[in-house]
């Protein structure tokens, strides 16, 4: 009865997706809900088609088949400009930011994907264009202090260390408002300490009623913080349940472990 609710509430509906590069069969028949504000958790081994998971939802590939719903629209064959304004976000593993742009530049030029003003009233400085900017400086004043990098808005992107990058590269992405973000790979290169405070930043972001999906492969911070796990091994989902039977399932041990003799 659970399943069927959620299935009824989903935010996003996966049916049998499908990917295929040439000869490869990356991503076999996927079927997969996320419920709005659910934090759930897409692990599996080495090549197991995770990252082509995450592409074929962010936009970044297109599907060979199957479909995609979001918010009850169909994004199959959405441009990633669209499908943000949808609102779906999305990290990568590899920061991808402006090392020349302070924390809050950063974050404020992210904030504009949400803009209403044209861009020549800004350049113009006509009233309504400023106030919306300082709305928009406030905007992502608010997001920095979400993540604990607000005593760091001054500093240049390339000056912080890697795991606040890689936390701004979240607060980047919440700037454009998102209903569903995707987090691939964010505990990447991260210490005990750091990866502490992220789980602590994911469930602030689920407090804001905000749904995230975590492509992780560290297993501790997936189970600390994600309601359900879905599990993929040679592209296909093997498993999709809460952490606890996740931790115990056979196929799933089998996946990562290997057949037992």
């Amino acid at each position: 009865m659970g399943k069927l609710r959620q299935m009824a509430n989903s935010l996003l509906a996966i049916r049998e997706l499908d990917k295929r590069f040439g000869g490869v069969h990356a991503v076999k028949s996927l079927s997969l809900d996320i419920a709005a504000g659910e934090v759930v958790g897409l692990i599996g081994p080495n090549g197991s088609g995770k990252s082509t998971s995450v592409n074929l939802i962010s936009g970044t590939f297109p599907a060979t088949s199957g479909q995609i719903l979001f918010d009850g629209q169909d994004m199959t064959r959405m441009p990633i400009g669209e499908r943000v304004k949808q609102g779906l976000a999305r990290t990568f593993q590899t920061t991808t930011l402006f090392g020349e742009f302070t924390l809050l530049e950063q974050v404020e030029l992210a904030c504009h994907t949400r803009y209403n003003q044209p861009s020549w009233a800004d350049v113009l400085k006509i009233s309504r264009a400023t106030i919306d900017r300082g709305i928009q400086r406030d905007k992502a004043e608010k997001i920095l202090t979400l993540l604990g990098l607000d005593a760091l808005a001054a500093h240049y992107a390339a000056e912080v260390s890697s795991a606040q990058q890689r936390l701004l590269m979240i607060a980047t992405a919440l700037a454009t408002e998102p209903k569903l973000l995707l987090l691939d790979e964010p505990a990447a290169g991260m210490v005990a300490k750091e990866r502490a405070e992220l789980a602590a930043v994911i469930q602030k972001i689920r407090a804001q009623g905000i749904a995230v999906m975590v492509i992780e492969h560290h297993m501790g911070l997936i189970m600390e913080v994600c309601e359900r796990i879905a599990v993929l091994n040679f592209g296909q989902k093997i498993a999709d349940d809460v952490p606890s039977i996740i931790r115990a399932d056979p196929a799933v041990i089998e996946a990562y472990l290997g057949a037992s003799d």
